[in-house]
């Protein structure tokens, strides 16, 4: 299968950025392993010239030299939402440089995939090529499309509603906390939402009908 991509995306849009693993085996099953994907995420939204890989390998100090080195003038995405499902993963980005959701997914995708391998003593993909990625057109396409990705561990009966708040597999926590790991951008969505006790609101109130959709959806999709 070509992994090359038919698609131009556009710089300055949002987009819905999903993809699988290969024949649905778990690629986001423990802590560490999601440690790791979060570490990936925020290491390439800029250009490197060094794998996050070989960044494991120095010592504190040079680590440390490099990552504070790092340009950030220039970062490919602005990342507004994430959630990471055992066999699967929504993204909500925004691209900020030309071929900038390609390069980052790309470097994203790559990296864990070495990381998986190596750990997992597996040869080959982990994930479906190539990654979707759909047009958000409007804020309340924005909207609706957080709250949809944030519910899904909850759709998927993974949690209940009230564990999402904490949930680390998932970035609805950090829509409603101070944001620890300064990997997402809060400010488009909670200024669309009013609040984040408004934000909380919003998503909360979809939860069971989410749920219902899904287990209905055979009936109603051709």
């Amino acid at each position: 299968m070509s992994n090359k991509r038919k698609d131009v995306l556009a710089t300055g849009k949002h987009y819905h950025v999903f993809n699988k693993s290969i024949a649905g085996f778990n690629l986001f099953s423990n802590l560490k392993d999601l440690s790791r994907v979060l570490n990936i995420l925020n290491f390439y939204k800029y250009p490197q010239t060094m794998r996050y890989s070989f960044l494991q390998r120095l010592n504190i100090e040079d680590k440390l030299k490099y990552m504070k080195n790092i340009p950030k003038d220039d970062p490919y995405v602005d990342i507004l939402a994430y959630a990471f499902m055992p066999n699967h993963y929504h993204l909500i980005l925004k691209q900020l440089t030309d071929n900038g959701v390609k390069t980052y997914i790309s470097n994203f995708q790559n990296s864990y995939a070495r990381f998986y391998n190596v750990k997992y003593d597996r040869l080959g993909t982990v994930f479906l090529s190539p990654f979707k990625a759909k047009y958000i057109s409007t804020d309340n396409e924005l909207l609706h499309i957080s709250r949809y990705i944030h519910l899904n561990p909850v759709t998927a009966y993974i949690i209940e509603f009230p564990k999402l708040i904490s949930y680390p597999y998932n970035s609805f926590r950090e829509y409603l906390s101070p944001n620890k790991f300064n990997l997402i951008n809060t400010d488009l969505i909670l200024n669309l939402s009013g609040s984040k006790e408004k934000y909380k609101l919003f998503v909360e109130n979809r939860a069971n009908y989410q749920r219902e959709l899904k287990r209905i959806e055979h009936l109603i999709l051709e």
